[in-house]
């Protein structure tokens, strides 16, 4: 991907992950820490850097707690901090980025800048208040230690996703990180009927309840999502209310693949989805796959797939997006 590319998924990626971290406060304005949390999480160089060093996201939540708390105490103000509770920031709006926070994203794309998760986490070492310079220490982790352990790993060539499912104008993939371990992740993956708590299409699964376990071929009728998070009603046409769910492929911790069709559709396309498991330092690293089958039913036009196809590829990397963040959002 271009420069611009790249710093445009890393600047919504980061700002959905942040804005999440402020929401559990009922914060709006989203600042330097809850970006610092956003990196901690982050499957790009800067999240591993932070978790080689031990650093998981329930004491970077800790440690910037304490980071406020002790700037409280230093003005003399004896108070309690807002209670932690859950992620709303799905089911609520207003949200900003920081005038501080936005300059750190500024810098980190200016001339050569790459605007990746690294440079960012530079900008943040390097930002003149200190906030993230004292929070790293309360981790044990010296910022200059941050700097020369991004050197180092940007030595070496950048890994990318693997593509099991074949990459092309109606198919991606994309790394992913989640805090939680493997075992804990295949269980919310690999249960069909908690599918609607990270796959943002699916409202309800009719289940059978004499089976125990899913096996390759199974298969369910799930009920789309007819709500948003914020209780908004979704327009959708009665032939995509109702989608078939088919288990293709499964190899126990380690991937599981899921076919999606239309029953009620004629010329509706399958969807694809496929998801590679390993562990990792502090959690769970995701590769997943997404790819759009095209139903022969359907008419072909080639030139107005060729004049669409920037909004596809667009399309497809929202899905995936989504799909990554719901699966982490389940266990922030």
């Amino acid at each position: 991907m271009s420069k611009f590319i790249d710093a445009a998924a890393t600047s919504h990626t980061l700002s959905v992950v942040a804005m999440e971290e402020a929401s559990r406060f009922g914060q709006r304005s989203t600042d330097i820490d809850h970006m610092l949390l956003a990196l901690v999480v982050s499957e790009q160089v800067a999240g591993q850097v932070l978790r080689s060093a031990g650093i998981t996201l329930e004491a970077a939540r800790d440690a910037v707690a304490g980071q406020h708390s002790a700037q409280l105490a230093s003005l003399g103000i004896s108070t309690e901090l807002p209670s932690q509770g859950r992620i709303v920031f799905h089911e609520t709006g207003g949200y900003v980025w920081s005038d501080r926070a936005l300059e750190v994203l500024k810098r980190a794309s200016d001339g050569e800048k790459p605007g990746d998760a690294a440079a960012v986490l530079r900008e943040l070492v390097a930002e003149p208040s200190g906030m993230i310079d004292q929070i790293l220490q309360r981790l044990g982790f010296a910022p200059d230690l941050v700097i020369a352990r991004l050197d180092e790993v940007q030595r070496y060539p950048a890994l990318t996703p693997k593509r099991t499912i074949q990459s092309g104008r109606r198919s991606g993939a994309v790394g992913a990180f989640v805090p939680a371990g493997l075992e804990q992740v295949w269980d919310l993956l690999a249960n069909p009927s908690r599918m609607s708590e990270w796959e943002p299409t699916i409202g309800e699964v009719a289940l059978n309840k004499t089976q125990k376990e899913a096996q390759i071929g199974d298969r369910w009728t799930v009920h789309s999502r007819t709500r948003r998070s914020d209780g908004k009603p979704i327009r959708i046409k009665p032939e995509f209310r109702t989608q078939n769910v088919e288990l293709v492929a499964c190899t126990d911790e380690t991937l599981i693949e899921w076919q999606f069709t239309y029953p009620d559709s004629t010329q509706a396309d399958a969807k694809r989805l496929r998801i590679e498991l390993e562990p990792a330092a502090g959690g769970t690293q995701l590769s997943i796959s997404l790819k759009w089958e095209r139903n022969s039913n359907r008419p072909a036009h080639p030139i107005r797939g060729l004049l669409i196809r920037p909004l596809v590829r667009f399309g497809i990397w929202m899905q995936l997006s989504q799909l990554s963040g719901g699966i982490s959002r389940a266990f922030r």
